[in-house]
């Protein structure tokens, strides 16, 4: 096993811990804010350190390789405007400081076991960060704790521990596999080197729980449920947090093992059905689409949408793996900027139902800017640097013969873009019936700022990518066959 680095990684979980702990028990609001920022800088010098020690085995169970640098950086940037915009969601409803105190708890340890996820080089260790981030968003998703909340909650919960124990299960058929290869570790790296004399039937078991299990997280089919209910019920700051960083963990716990088994000859089995599944997820997203009038269920089945492009792109090979990273950088960006903006309107119309919101425009000039741009941006039209990643995940289904696929799937999307806009453009220019504007609260063009930002990120990364990420998507592939 590689030599032991340093214990970074354990300073920053013991540091993390003791946020929560204190913001736990903490119900005075400045103190709330303190534990929130000194959180944040935390979170930027343990990203700022793991960036620049890449590749070093850190506390024995962790190393920051490219892919989980790249996903650490975007939850850092990601975790400003979520706790800016929670702080203002926490004002604007006078919350009990004891609740307020128990959601940003939930808040911090999301992040942390995020964190610890995207570095674990150990898929046990990777496992159990997982389970913490599905304990922390349910108490997000319950803030409410009212009937509806609840209901998200339990039904989050239990989708999630039916998928984190097929996960479990697959890790159990995964250590058959490595037994009988002479193995004793489960760490990722040392689970490559002999994934070419592993038993091809555990390893065919592994990737079936696997990977069915961790689509829960990262919102694609059959799991996908899980996350539709929770992005609807909790509060926006968090639903931006499941909408993007969460679904990244989910990624990268398909991804890690999809790794293992590129050198083995079960590899081209594993992309059908990685095609079969981000097929039916664009599919299932646009009957969704085309029907839904809850604005933020059809931002979550957006994410849907975008996770089986990723997964098409992954699968067909070529240029486009590299677009499918990039895809996901991108949309992990982009997708927050609804969520946060969904939590502007829902204090002017009280309500999530597009027959219910209308005439944006008139009442909030900068936040209905933010929703046209992200609505270009989201559905992956010029000048949105999505429409890149999109276009080369397009040629790469052209290139690998799955050109019927592609036609099917630009109709499909074509349709989704049609849904989309519809109700978008109502809700921003036509009058919403019976509508009381006597008493409306005045947003401030500030809290549009952070979703402007994101938006001219996604804009310039797309279009004009540094070489910096260029390098770090790069050598997140670089294991994968060419």
């Amino acid at each position: 096993m590689t030599p032991f680095y340093s214990g970074v990684v354990g300073y920053y979980l013991i540091g993390a811990f003791a946020i929560i702990i204190l913001l736990f028990l903490n119900k005075n609001k400045r103190i709330n804010y303190f534990l929130s920022f000194l959180f944040l800088i935390l979170q930027w010098a343990f990203t700022i350190y793991e960036y620049n020690h890449i590749d070093k085995v850190d506390f024995v169970y962790f190393t920051p390789d490219a892919l989980g640098i790249l996903f650490l950086i975007i939850l850092s940037i990601i975790s400003v405007p979520a706790f800016y915009h929670s702080h203002i969601y926490c004002n604007s409803k006078n919350e009990n400081p004891k609740h307020r105190g128990i959601y940003f708890a939930a808040t911090v340890l999301l992040l942390t076991a995020l964190s610890a996820a995207y570095l674990s080089n150990h898929i046990a260790i990777t496992w159990i960060f997982v389970e913490l981030t599905t304990l922390s968003s349910s108490a997000l998703i319950y803030h409410r704790r009212n009937m509806n909340a609840l209901e998200g909650t339990w039904k989050y919960l239990f989708v999630c521990s039916i998928s984190i124990t097929l996960v479990f299960i697959g890790i159990l058929f995964l250590s058959f596999a490595v037994q009988q290869s002479g193995g004793t570790d489960l760490f990722y790296k040392e689970m490559f080197e002999k994934a070419s004399i592993m038993n091809v039937f555990w390893l065919k078991l592994a990737f079936l729980f696997i990977f069915t299990g961790y689509t829960s997280k990262a919102a694609l089919v059959p799991m996908y449920t899980a996350g539709i209910d929770a992005k609807d019920k909790a509060p926006s700051p968090s639903g931006a947090l499941l909408s993007s960083v969460l679904m990244n963990v989910g990624f990268i716990g398909i991804f890690r093992f999809y790794e293992i088994i590129s050198p083995t000859s079960i590899f081209p089995w594993a992309n059908k059905i990685i095609l079969i599944t981000g097929f039916l997820s664009i599919f299932v997203a646009t009957v969704y689409m085309l029907r839904v009038k809850n604005l933020k269920r059809m931002f979550a089945y957006s994410s849907v949408e975008h996770m089986g492009l990723i997964m098409l792109g992954l699968a067909s090979g070529g240029i486009g793996r590299y677009a499918a990273i990039l895809h996901l950088v991108l949309h992990s960006l982009a997708k927050p900027t609804l969520f946060f903006q969904m939590g502007q309107v829902y204090r002017i119309y009280k309500s999530k139902s597009i027959y219910d919101i209308g005439d944006y425009f008139k009442y909030n000039l900068s936040g209905s800017m933010v929703l046209l741009l992200a609505f270009f941006v989201v559905t992956a039209m010029p000048p949105s640097g999505m429409f890149v990643s999109e276009f080369f995940i397009f040629r790469s289904l052209f290139e690998s013969g799955n050109i019927v696929l592609l036609a099917i799937v630009l109709l499909l999307l074509t349709m989704i873009i049609w849904s989309f806009g519809k109700n978008i453009f109502k809700m921003l220019f036509i009058k919403p019936v019976n509508f009381d504007n006597s008493n409306i609260e005045k947003i401030s063009p500030f809290e549009s700022l952070s979703q402007f930002i994101l938006l001219a990120l996604v804009i310039y990364l797309g279009l004009n990518p540094p070489a910096e990420l260029v390098n770090l998507i790069t050598d997140a592939i670089s294991n994968l066959p060419k």
